[in-house]
């Protein structure tokens, strides 16, 4: 299982150093988690905190965007240093005008889905999608507990184009990681269950292990 560690959870004040704990313990990838207070209830960072991130790691930057108009703010994501871009079939904006947006600007375009929306919505852009993200917990706060049941989505998601990527977030660690593994997801988020573990390294290594 790859491990893309959320930035959400670490220390805001030390951004640079948790950064290199991070890089340095093993992670696949940095999550980053941009909240507008309008789509969910909660504000996070932006573009600027993102770019300033950037010179600090070679990992490589997974930029989940909950917010209800994506499409206007792609360019100032990709010129932060995203190599990803996830937004919300939820959202506002529209989904294929999004998608060619995040293209045109050599990022790789992601969508997300909340718990409760099905997988059959993301059908008709399954196959520009580099990835897919599954919310086990509704998006706006770190630390909720996990929802199995949005993992059933995964395997629908593979069935329509087996070469998309799965990435699951939400109360993600030692033990539920297991699930996600079973339902065929590649990748997981991974907030307090690294950032408040006495070692991040070694919590990284058995997410990893546990996936496997």
């Amino acid at each position: 299982m790859l491990v893309a560690p959320s930035m959400l959870a670490s220390d805001f004040a030390h951004l640079a150093d948790e950064l290199k704990k991070i890089t340095e313990g093993g992670a696949d990838y940095v999550h980053l988690d941009v909240m507008d207070g309008l789509f969910v209830p909660n504000l996070s960072f932006g573009a600027p905190v993102i770019g300033a991130m950037r010179p600090h790691t070679n990992l490589p930057f997974d930029v989940h965007l909950m917010i209800q108009h994506p499409k206007r703010y792609i360019a100032d994501f990709a010129a932060a240093g995203a190599d990803i871009i996830s937004f919300h079939v939820e959202c506002e904006d529209d989904p294929e005008e999004t998608i060619q947006e995040i293209l045109a600007h050599g990022v790789k375009p992601a969508m997300v889905l909340k718990p409760n929306t099905p997988a059959e919505k993301l059908f008709p852009y399954l196959d520009k999608l580099y990835m897919v993200l599954l919310m086990t917990v509704e998006p706006g706060f770190g630390g909720q507990s996990f929802m199995p049941e949005p993992l059933q989505k995964a395997r629908v998601l593979k069935d329509k184009n087996p070469s998309i990527l799965i990435e699951a977030d939400g109360g993600i660690n030692a033990s539920t990681i297991l699930d996600c593994a079973r339902a065929g997801v590649d990748i997981c988020v991974a907030g307090t269950g690294v950032f408040k573990a006495k070692d991040p390294a070694e919590a990284i290594r058995q997410l990893q292990a546990a996936g496997r």
